[in-house]
């Protein structure tokens, strides 16, 4: 059974595995198009029967946030644009269904808080994770500042997102970021075998025991992200944030001045 929402594809195998894949390689850069149609995909998967879902991508990356230099660079910047993408956001974590995502290559900035609203991560030792926010001149978004600490630790998400370097698949696996390694070429079956044993639980309590686990999450995921725009609406007007995306596209240390 298949269906596909915009640029994501979605289908439930006879396992009850169901798969969110997103479309945009190779970068798989996101707006508040690709996330709603993103949660569209995971109602129609519950709808249809799925116990749980593997959320995949085509391409090198799994995904490496907002295109600050393409398609999605006006809207982003803009604070309707990101609140759009926030609403959306928040419907990911209302789902009612565990999510284990594929995470091959990079998630980086939004990537990275799409990857973390899933309720596992499954890379490689050539996996990158970055919260490379502070490094464009921004305030992190899509909720990491609630679900990021709530993974990894409080000390452990202060040191990513302040520095905003890149962890490696080992890295990741210490600090609890990624749950399972593969080999680069099998990131995509390890999620699926996660995900499956996942679906041989009685899908009830499976459900009932998420609901537990994860009470009150989206909410206060919700109250972060309203944080977040306000404080990323402040420095989309700085010098530095420019420099930040002069450096980026240039692939050159930013040269910050506070300002």
């Amino acid at each position: 059974m298949t269906r596909t929402f915009g640029d994501v594809g979605a289908s439930v195998g006879d396992d009850h595995v169901g798969t969110a894949e997103i479309r945009r390689p190779p970068d798989n850069f996101f707006d508040a198009d690709l996330i709603s149609c993103l949660a569209d995909a995971y109602a129609w998967l519950d709808q249809v029967g799925a116990r749980v879902i593997m959320l995949c991508s085509l391409g090198k990356n799994f995904c490496a946030g907002a295109d600050f230099s393409g398609r999605s660079a006006q809207r982003i910047g803009e604070h309707g644009g990101a609140r759009e993408l926030y609403d959306q956001a928040v419907r990911l974590l209302e789902a009612r269904l565990p999510v284990v995502a594929a995470v091959q290559g990079a998630a980086v900035g939004g990537g990275l808080g799409l990857a973390c609203s899933a309720d596992f991560r499954v890379g490689a030792a050539q996996s990158r994770f970055s919260a490379n926010f502070a490094r464009l001149g921004l305030h992190q978004g899509f909720g990491l500042s609630v679900t990021l600490p709530a993974i990894v630790g409080q000390q452990a998400a202060m040191d990513m997102l302040y520095t905003g370097r890149r962890v490696g698949g080992e890295e990741a696996l210490r600090i609890g970021l990624a749950d399972r390694l593969a080999d680069q070429a099998g990131v995509r079956a390890a999620a699926h075998e996660l995900a499956s044993q996942i679906a041989e639980s009685a899908p009830l309590a499976v459900r009932s025991i998420r609901a537990t686990l994860r009470a009150g999450l989206a909410g206060r995921a919700k109250h972060a992200m309203d944080a977040e725009l306000d404080s990323q609406g402040l420095l989309w007007q700085t010098a530095d944030f420019a420099e930040g995306v002069r450096a980026a596209a240039e692939r050159r240390q930013p040269r910050f001045e506070g300002r």
